[in-house]
């Protein structure tokens, strides 16, 4: 997951068609979703003739996985990749962002939460953002518990400078945020300690699931915390490696039935690691999505 240091037309309209399951169709969002992470060295080579791919398969809404102060948005100012998603038929609801606590050869790293951040609200917000995540803490960036809160305390602070732009901030987990520290949870220190109107949650279901935790149990503590969702599968092996959605053992049916009490708006496909092209991969994903889940 260190990677992310470097890389941190419109989808068919839902029906109500024989396909869609009666228990989901209240819950059913507009948007198919993709991380774009999961493309990241088409994007770094391509950016456009990438989303115009992606659109293709059938996705119509996109997370973005790179920011910084001086690249922009995969190095087109936003104006510019505001144009590339319009005349593709996509929208980035959600970007990614990280804490900035981590030096990049001994200098902050602009264009994060600690460092470049209103730039970085300023930029989002003529995109059309409406959630900026933090993705990830580096291993220097976690600590103990009294360091997770003083994390709590830049998200509160991070989170108010998104409300004056009417964006809502996010924070992503992976597994290490459910690893006990002296009996509590790292992830409930988070949840505890900020404001839970400044700071809402992207759940990542696959290494929420891998740390043994159980999505529709976090819904049910914390309604209408988890507005943003990465759709992600986990192989059944020994492993547990990532694996297309609906090739897995993650019961993406049970969970999206709690998309209303979780509050999830959109949601965002995402495998880390495909076995070949990861367009093949976020096709077969997308696919499953359509046939059974939305």
């Amino acid at each position: 997951m260190t990677s992310r240091r470097a890389f941190v037309k419109s989808a068919t309209l839902l029906s109500a068609g024989a396909l869609i399951s009666p228990s989901l169709l209240a819950a059913a969002p507009k948007y198919i979703g993709l991380q774009l992470y999961t493309v990241r060295d088409a994007m770094q080579q391509d950016p456009t003739g990438t989303l115009a791919k992606v659109a293709k398969l059938g996705y119509n809404s996109v997370e973005g996985a790179t920011y910084t102060g001086s690249e922009k948005f995969y190095g087109m100012e936003p104006a510019a990749f505001a144009q590339v998603l319009k005349q593709n038929g996509l929208i980035m609801p959600s970007s990614h962002y990280v804490l900035g606590e981590a030096m990049n050869n001994g200098q902050p790293t602009q264009g994060t939460i600690l460092h470049g951040w209103d730039k970085a609200v300023d930029d989002a917000a003529q995109i059309g953002v409406k959630y900026m995540v933090c993705a990830y803490l580096f291993d220097s960036e976690r600590g103990n518990l009294d360091h997770y809160k003083q994390i709590a305390e830049h998200l509160n602070k991070a989170g108010e400078r998104c409300k004056k732009a009417g964006i809502q901030l996010c924070y992503h987990n992976h597994d290490f945020e459910f690893a006990a520290q002296d009996g509590k949870l790292p992830y409930d220190t988070l949840l505890g300690m900020t404001d839970k109107n400044l700071v809402k949650m992207e759940l990542d279901l696959y290494w929420a699931t891998k740390a043994g935790q159980d999505p529709v149990a976090l819904f049910k503590k914390h309604p209408g915390r988890f507005p943003l969702w990465h759709v992600k599968d986990m192989a059944k092996t020994a492993e547990r490696n990532f694996t297309e959605v609906g090739n897995g053992s993650i019961d993406f049916k049970r969970i999206f039935a709690q998309a209303k009490l979780a509050g999830m708006q959109y949601f965002f496909v995402e495998q880390d690691k495909t076995p070949g092209s990861p367009f093949d991969s976020i096709q077969q994903s997308i696919t499953y999505i359509k046939h059974t889940l939305v």
